[in-house]
């Protein structure tokens, strides 16, 4: 089935994009309404490299850092500075971009925070203080089934907002695994209701801070660097984690309705490998603690989380605890996605397509609300289909590009009690985020889905409902807490 998947990838919808592509790069301007009378060649070029990455993106017809890695070069081939020569024979220089810009997309800040995430994670396993960290989270929890639950929701949370939520998911599915054995047939519900956790608590808790998922990321970098909006490590891990605590309490409640246990009692057991603790054991604790620690009283020191992050990448890297195998480790994926996504905004942005958009929009009679609910929805159905960063890439920077146009509207006060573009954009990730309804909307998803006690109808009810209480939640919560 994959083979035949793969043929008609390539025979058919490769074929569909770049015919759809080449048409949009060269159709004349007029095609594209009353944008067309003040768009430039290298706009018209943007508007095509853009439909390239969606469809590319929607359809997975190469995997989505390919994609990325491929906007990035044409980018720098047609609309930068230092194009060929025939594509930049139009008579005014000034239209295209800074080459040392596009390329700065490989090495954002946003881009570095994400890597020193991912050192910690590595390092975190390497040295099994995943393990530790779990059993001792775990331990209040007790026997009984239902604070189990509690608990496997809240842990599995907390460690997705630093780790990977695929890593985390994977994780925790092996520490559950015997849970899955030990409960009698009699209580397939319950099972059902712990193989849910999983995914559910991985997705949510990315929410809580910047490095939790690539769309939170993707937020905080566009806001930056399109927006001039900063958003630090604490000013979203304060507002956002809270989120996370009460939507995880609400699947709590929702997983013990639908799925209840029959057992009285669960016993969780993670082993923990003992071993003489060496020096590089206190390192990687103690740079780990500081780490977080820096990230989370930034406004105390004015330390920016960017450079934070690199930290530990150098600390691990000097004394020996972070090697040359465990770079190999790094998601470099996720990073070259980020990147992608920061490069086509910056694209959309410096070539003046952004502000062509918001000129030739009425924004005074357009709902703040209905921008709000219109742009979740999208978001939300697009992330059930394809992947949530490629989601966020693709539709962040619009947002941004909106809420310039909403500022200068009739409408601006409203907008700005709303949250702004901050509000707009965050929302759209918390959108992004809460999409779990099928076994392809996100990695951890699969990864319930492969323990064989889950099936699609059960994740699509429970992920519907959750959906649509994060949406409506996120909206709320987002407009509240979001106004900078």
């Amino acid at each position: 089935m994959s083979d035949a998947k793969n043929k008609i990838k390539l025979r058919v919808l490769l074929p569909l994009v770049l015919v759809v592509s080449l048409f949009l790069w060269c159709c004349p301007a007029s095609f594209f309404g009353d944008l067309g009378d003040v768009l430039t060649v290298t706009q018209q070029r943007t508007i095509a490299i853009f439909a390239f990455a969606a469809l590319m993106w929607i359809f997975e017809i190469v995997p989505n850092w390919v994609t990325s890695l491929m906007v990035i070069v044409i980018l720098l081939f047609s609309v930068s500075d230092k194009s060929a020569y025939f594509l930049m024979n139009t008579g005014d220089a000034s239209l295209f971009v800074p080459m040392k810009e596009l390329m700065r997309s490989f090495a954002d800040p946003v881009v570095m925070l994400f890597l020193g995430g991912f050192v910690l994670a590595i390092v975190a396993s390497k040295y099994g203080m995943d393990v530790t960290m779990a059993r001792i989270l775990l331990k209040p929890f007790g026997k009984n089934p239902k604070t189990v639950l509690l608990g496997v929701l809240t842990v599995i949370s907390i460690f997705s907002m630093f780790m990977s939520n695929t890593a985390t998911a994977a994780m925790f599915l092996t520490f559950l695994a015997p849970v899955f054995s030990s409960l009698p047939d009699t209580d397939a519900k319950g099972k059902v209701g712990i193989a849910l956790a999983i995914p559910i608590a991985a997705n949510i808790g990315g929410i809580g801070t910047p490095i939790g998922t690539p769309p939170n990321a993707t937020a905080v970098g566009n806001l930056d660097s399109l927006a001039g909006v900063t958003i630090g490590f604490s000013d979203w891990a304060f507002r956002m984690i809270p989120f996370v605590f009460v939507m995880i309490l609400f699947a709590w409640v929702l997983l013990c309705a639908f799925y209840p246990f029959k057992s009285k009692e669960i016993i969780l057991e993670i082993k923990e490998e003992r071993h003489r603790k060496t020096f590089r054991d206190y390192v990687a604790w103690i740079t780990f603690g500081i780490t977080i620690l820096l990230w989370m009283t930034e406004q105390l020191h004015g330390i920016s989380p960017d450079i934070v992050a690199l930290i530990p990448l150098c600390v691990y890297s000097a004394t020996g605890v972070f090697g040359k195998d465990d770079i190999k480790e790094i998601n470099w994926e996720v990073l070259w996605l980020v990147a992608g996504g920061f490069a086509l905004g910056y694209a959309l942005s410096e070539t003046g397509l952004a502000k062509a958009m918001i000129e030739s929009v009425d924004f005074d009679s357009m709902s703040i609300i209905v921008v709000f609910v219109v742009a979740g929805l999208i978001c939300y159905f697009l992330s059930n289909f394809i992947s949530n960063s490629a989601t966020a890439a693709l539709l962040i920077p619009i947002m941004i590009a909106m809420g310039k146009g909403l500022l200068q509207s009739g409408n601006a006060d409203v907008f700005a009690k709303f949250g702004g573009q901050a509000g707009l954009s965050v929302f759209v990730a918390v959108c992004a985020s809460v999409a779990m309804c099928l076994p392809i909307s996100t990695p951890p998803n699969a990864i319930a889905a492969s323990t064989g006690q889950v099936k699609t109808n059960d994740m699509l009810r429970i992920g519907l409902i959750i959906g649509a209480v994060g949406l409506v939640l996120g909206f709320l919560w987002v407009t509240r807490f979001f106004p900078f």
